[in-house]
Parts: C-alpha cells; sequence; structure tokens
C-alpha cells in the first residue's frame, strides 16, 4: 500500500473521528447558543468544517487504498459503495447543521445520534481492521 494514499486515507478519517468527538463533548455542555471559540479553543464549526472535508474525502481515499492492494473482489467494491452513501449521508446532515445560525448543544447532540452518522463511523472502524488485515502477511 502506497503509504501517500494510506496517509491521506488515516487524515480523512481522523477528521471525522475528531468531529465526533468534539461534537460528544459539545453536546455534553448544554449549550443554548453556539459557542464560537476564542480563548478556550476552537468553534464548533470548524471542527465541522474538517469533518465535512473528510467525509467528502474518505470513499476516494478508502479507494485509492484498496487499488494499492491485492485486493480486486467485488467485496470491496460493493463495501466502497455502502461507504459512499453512508459518507454523503452525514456529509448532508452536516451541512444541514453548519447551515444554522448558532449551533447549540441539542441539535449536536441530534448529529451525533443520527444513524448516518454512526453508520459512517462503524464502516471506519470496519476499514481500519480490514487495511490492518490485509498488510499482515500469512505465517
Amino acid at each position: 500500500m502506497s503509504e501517500t494514499n494510506k496517509e491521506k486515507l488515516r487524515n480523512s478519517i481522523d477528521a471525522i473521528e475528531s468531529g465526533y468527538e468534539f461534537m460528544l463533548a459539545y453536546a455534553a455542555q448544554g449549550r443554548d447558543f453556539e459557542y464560537t471559540g476564542g480563548g478556550d479553543g476552537p468553534s464548533v464549526r470548524v471542527y465541522l468544517e474538517d469533518m465535512k472535508t473528510g467525509l467528502e474525502l474518505v470513499a476516494d481515499n478508502f479507494v485509492n487504498v484498496v487499488s494499492d492492494t491485492d485486493t480486486s473482489g467485488a467485496e470491496f467494491s460493493d463495501f466502497i459503495e455502502i461507504l459512499k452513501s453512508d459518507a454523503e449521508k452525514s456529509q448532508v446532515a452536516v451541512k444541514m447543521v453548519l447551515s444554522l445560525p448558532s449551533i447549540g448543544s441539542q441539535v449536536i447532540d441530534n448529529l451525533n445520534a443520527t444513524i448516518h452518522v454512526r453508520a459512517l463511523l462503524t464502516d471506519l472502524f470496519l476499514i481500519d481492521e480490514a487495511l490492518t488485515s490485509l498488510s499482515r502477511k500469512p505465517q
């Protein structure tokens, strides 16, 4: 596997996972109005924008990594379609939240709970394990 392609995939996954982790903490704060950053750290919008970018790239980055392996089975192609769909649906939800004039904790809590975001995170966990398995040499 190309180190460059693996790094690009890792960056897109990290952006999504970091956004999700930040959203969990943000949702727990019980904010009625958006915290816009400043001395206490970045705004929720910074994480959502990074997450949106990761969602835009993750499926293509996974395709590139899979192309670097000896795996050409239909199973990977079929899963890539699922990943694309889950990423697109999650991205739509993130874009809708970003369009709001103020992002409170409750809306973030609801975004975290959407089946689309949860399915995408599970996809990412599966990708991580699959790639680890592909990189192991049978003994």
